[in-house]
């Protein structure tokens, strides 16, 4: 295996044999970039973890050589779609089979899984478009249009539309709701084999067989960039995280595009041949090809692509940087607003229990297996999109609330934050104790976001008293008194959580994030902070330097808080913080003094001076909790890996 170079901008990871025949297609893990499924001649699904020679889990099931495979969002599950026009879906955690889907007559090209619901949409040979509820293992509408084999499928990030590329050169943009097509676009000479919905903005990009990519503002519906530079078929492209820019996948070479003007900001030469699929992890970018039975994988150093400044190809051919575009989250362009969602497991049928005879998960690396996939039945892994002005989430949420709120403050503790409990009325063989309205907790243990009861409750108090006991039974004012015993305290900290938000939300109102971000700062109540946060993780170009030295202190609270929507909130800012601005930072920081005054630059230094210090601290509590298991462990550990940097 290839060990990185630090000198170098790209290098191979490693080759192996993936299939005992030829490799017919292949995909990476979009979220993680740690999961790689292959699909051979063999009728196979094998399962590999990125940089690791082993495979970790074969899966079989199909009877034909497997044309397309595919993950969903959270990677818990993979569809393979064979030349018969089948398709089959795992369940990784569980390694066992979960759906088989037929209905189409021919190949099956492409694949993609709703970002949020149990949905899945196939193209086909058969020039069909098909999309298929897993939950009910049936088609639930089927699209006609295309004239040729559809290459590409793509939800919007906001689960409301579906773009289809095919084979005869054109782009359909579907509309999930009405069932009908909004528009095609027609500008492409030939066939069309792969899309991307920029991550924030109302933009596709597109590539194309006839040598270009193009871009399309899908609010005006038109064509807003188009390049001319690459040397062959365009298969494969990728996002920025950020959306700052677009990677193009070429033969042995990265090209990072620009647009509005169109522009091509560098050249990478990476010798993968025809990479075959893309993702983008840790400031570094995955791209994997194949040959026969061979699966390559390299990577290429991002620090050290140019992603703005002075252009090497395309409409602006002088020397002079340019500004970075205004992408994430610019005012010219919307962006997608993208809905709560929840987690919800399926009961397994008769049909499901002869699927799985029909098929079976092969684990051959029980380590690895137990490492990625550990069974996280009790987490919700969709993330849930906060409102900043609706309260509605106290439902799932921890609630925090200050001694203060209280009309009967408790005896000081040395716990700072208190949980408001609900009191029960229980039917006991003994009197009924007084029930503390609210006690602080001693526990550290994590208190999950989704829940399957109210905490607080105790099933066995709704349980038949023993039969050798007398029941005691309460008389109906008794049990109301008792149900409202923590009502007015409720509504007391709901009152104060919601004038706080008004608060912030007239600061909000101004433009000044800085100011709205300060103010809830100083309320002292990490819930408004919370809140806060949730908005602006969703809005990349919302964040300036200014806001990392405000809020990196509380991040630090929120990584050790008990409640896991705040550890998860704490973990996103913190990436964000670390991705975007850990370069500036160090090159800050390294760069040799000035030559005379520049306040500007002072300042900036200061600030910078200010947040690595700040990193470093919190460094400390990420090694602490990147060895514990799961979904957490494994945040912690991509957070270790981001912050290895400040070590040195």
């Amino acid at each position: 295996m290839a060990v990185a170079n630090t000198t170098k901008t790209s290098w191979k990871l490693q080759e192996i044999v993936a299939h005992s025949s030829n490799v017919s297609c292949l995909a990476l893990g979009k979220s993680s970039g740690r999961l790689l499924a292959t699909g051979g001649e063999d009728c196979r699904v094998n399962i590999w973890a990125v940089s690791k020679p082993n495979c970790i889990m074969s899966l079989t099931g199909h009877n034909n050589p497997v044309s397309c495979v595919q993950f969903n969002n959270s990677e818990e599950q993979v569809v393979a779609g064979s030349q018969s026009g089948s398709l089959r879906v795992w369940d990784l955690e569980a390694a066992k089979i979960l759906r088989t889907l037929m209905g189409h007559k021919a190949n099956i090209c492409s694949l993609d899984f709703h970002p949020f619901g149990e949905y899945l949409a196939s193209g086909s040979m058969d020039t069909n478009i098909k999309l298929w509820d897993v939950r009910r293992k049936g088609c639930v509408f089927r699209y006609k249009g295309h004239t040729q084999a559809v290459r590409c499928l793509a939800f919007s990030p906001d689960g409301k539309w579906l773009a289809s590329a095919s084979d005869d050169s054109t782009i359909k943009l579907w509309d999930l709701t009405a069932g009908k097509m909004i528009t095609e676009f027609t500008a492409h000479t030939g066939a069309v084999n792969i899309m991307q919905f920029h991550p924030n903005e109302y933009l596709l990009a597109s590539g194309s067989s006839d040598r270009t990519i193009k871009l399309w503002d899908l609010e005006k519906f038109k064509m807003i960039g188009s390049s001319e530079g690459e040397t062959g078929p365009v298969r494969c492209l990728a996002f920025n995280l950020d959306g700052c820019c677009l990677y193009s996948g070429a033969v042995d070479s990265l090209r990072v595009y620009g647009w509005e003007p169109d522009r091509c900001f560098d050249l990478v030469p990476v010798g993968w041949g025809k990479v075959a699929d893309l993702a983008v992890c840790n400031h570094q970018l995955i791209g994997v090809s194949y040959n026969l039975t061979n699966v390559s994988s390299y990577v290429v150093d991002l620090m050290r692509v140019k992603k703005s400044g002075s252009v090497i190809q395309g409409m602006i051919q002088d020397d002079q940087p340019l500004p970075e575009p205004s992408l994430k989250g610019s005012t010219l362009r919307r962006n997608y607003d993208r809905p709560l969602t929840t987690c919800n497991r399926r009961s397994p049928s008769s049909e499901d229990e002869k699927d799985e005879k029909e098929s079976s998960a092969e684990i051959r690396n029980p380590e690895d297996y137990k490492e990625i996939f550990q069974p996280k039945s009790s987490i919700c892994r969709s993330i849930l999109y906060f409102n900043l002005f609706i309260i509605c989430s106290f439902c799932s949420n921890a609630v925090d609330v200050s001694p203060s709120l209280l009309k009967n403050p408790p005896v000081a503790s040395s716990t700072p934050v208190l949980r408001v409990e609900p009191t029960v009325v229980a039917t006991a063989p003994h009197p009924p104790q007084p029930v503390a309205i609210a006690k602080a907790k001693t526990q550290t243990s994590i208190i999950f976001s989704t829940r399957n009861e109210p905490i607080g409750l105790n099933v066995g108090d709704f349980l038949p008293p023993a039969r050798n006991n007398r029941p005691s039974v309460l008389s109906d004012d008794e049990a109301l008194a008792q149900i409202r015993k923590g009502h007015d305290t409720m509504c007391v900290m709901l009152t104060s959580r919601h004038k706080n938000l008004d608060t912030i939300r007239s600061v909000w109102g101004s433009g000044d994030v800085k100011t709205s971000l300060d103010s809830a700062v100083s309320m002292k109540d990490l819930s408004i902070v919370v809140d806060i946060l949730n908005i602006i993780n969703l809005k990349a170009s919302l964040w300036k330097l200014d806001l990392c030295t405000s809020i990196l202190p509380q991040i630090e609270e929120l990584l050790q808080s008990k409640y896991e929507s705040y550890v998860q909130t704490g973990c996103t800012s913190l990436k964000l913080i670390l991705k975007r601005f850990w370069p500036l930072i160090s090159d800050t920081l390294t760069a040799p003094p000035s030559v005379g005054v520049d306040i500007t630059r002072e300042e900036r230094h200061q600030k910078c001076k200010a947040c690595f210090k700040q990193l470093k601290n919190l460094s400390n509590v990420v090694k602490n909790k990147a060895d514990k298991v799961g979904r957490h462990g494994s945040t912690f550990k991509e957070l270790q890996l981001l912050m290895a940097p400040l070590d040195y």
